[in-house]
């Protein structure tokens, strides 16, 4: 899970019994949310170069996407059912990750954070733990 566990009450903070994934809405909310990074990823010109580094088409990288954001977000495992561990930072050894590609990339989390997940404290704390994910992809 990406949030450290706390036993407050309040709708936006993960407990021991809500994970980001429930609070954001589930399958159906993290699937969009998936959705919409490649969509703006397909679209932005900020995005290009991360764009033209990715096989055509994007469904089979979609659903794996989906898949891992599920159990990274709390909820079912789907991508290490599949595949085992993410070992992420290993996957993107062969690809040429730089500061350029990370921003690239954060944009268009941004924009589907922003589009996506509404409650502005879940969406911050998301962002600021895929950002310190999307840092650690650098390889050069």
């Amino acid at each position: 899970m990406i949030f450290n566990k706390s036993n407050t009450n309040s709708n936006t903070h993960p407990t021991p019994t809500q994970t980001p994934y429930q609070l954001m809405g589930g399958e159906t909310a993290v699937r969009q949310l998936a959705n919409r990074f490649y969509d703006i990823m397909e679209t932005a010109p900020e995005a290009k170069a991360l764009y033209a580094m990715h096989p055509l088409p994007l469904d089979g990288i979609r659903q794996k996407f989906f898949e891992f954001l599920s159990g990274w977000l709390g909820g079912p495992a789907l991508f290490e059912q599949k595949y085992g561990h993410p070992r992420l930072r290993a996957r993107h050894l062969p690809f040429e990750v730089n500061e350029q590609m990370r921003e690239e990339w954060m944009f268009c989390m941004n924009q589907a954070l922003n589009e996506v997940v509404s409650d502005k404290v879940l969406r911050e704390g998301i962002r600021q733990s895929i950002g310190q994910l999307a840092s650690h992809m650098i390889n050069c």
